[in-house]
C-alpha cells in the first residue's frame, strides 16, 4: 500500500519571473540554532569570551554589526543570508576583521562545504587561494565569478609527521 503524501508545512509560493515562467520558493520563517554547550565550553575555556554579538533570543531591533564588540567574542552568526536580518556570514566575517583591527579577538563558528570539512578532518593544509579568475576552455576568457578559493594540500602521512 502506498503511503499518502503529507502536505507541506510551508507551502511554496508562486513567483512570476521576468520571462513569464513561474518559480516556486519555499516560504519559511528564519530558524535559529543554539551552540551545543560542549563546543561553547571548550572554546570559552581557551578564549574567555566577554561578548556574544549573536545572542539568542536577539532583542528587537538589535544589530550586532553596528555596535562595538568585546575583547573576546563568540560569534555564531546566521549561516544563511536569508535567515539574517542585517547580514549573513560574510557581513559577520567583515565585522570580525574590523574588530581584529581594533585589537579584539573573535571566534566565528561557520559552515564549510562538505568537501572542505572532509579535507580538514583528514589533516589537509588549507591556504587562501585568492580570487581566482578561471578561464573558459573554448574562449580563454575569464569567468565572471569572483569568489575566493582555497587550496587544500594533502600530504602522505609520513610527510605530515616529519613537518615541524
Amino acid at each position: 500500500m502506498k503511503a499518502k503524501r503529507q502536505p507541506a508545512k510551508n507551502p511554496p509560493t508562486e513567483i512570476k519571473a521576468a520571462s513569464g515562467c513561474s518559480l516556486q520558493r519555499l516560504v519559511r520563517p528564519p530558524r535559529y540554532w543554539l551552540t551545543p554547550p560542549e563546543l561553547y565550553d571548550q572554546l570559552n575555556a581557551e578564549f574567555a569570551f566577554d561578548f556574544d554579538p549573536c545572542p539568542c533570543p536577539r532583542p528587537d531591533g538589535y544589530n550586532s554589526l553596528v555596535v562595538p564588540w568585546g575583547q573576546s567574542n563568540y560569534v555564531n552568526p546566521p549561516f544563511l543570508h536569508s535567515d539574517a536580518t542585517h547580514g549573513g556570514p560574510a557581513a559577520f566575517a567583515r565585522k570580525a576583521i574590523a574588530e581584529r583591527d581594533d585589537g579584539n579577538t573573535s571566534v566565528l563558528v561557520l559552515p564549510v562545504p562538505w568537501s572542505i570539512g572532509l579535507l580538514m578532518a583528514a589533516g589537509a593544509e588549507i591556504r587562501y587561494g585568492g580570487k581566482v579568475r578561471w578561464l573558459e576552455v573554448a574562449t580563454g576568457k575569464p569567468c565572471g565569478r569572483n569568489a575566493p578559493q582555497v587550496v587544500a594540500i594533502l600530504r602522505p602521512n609520513d610527510e605530515v609527521s616529519d613537518r615541524p
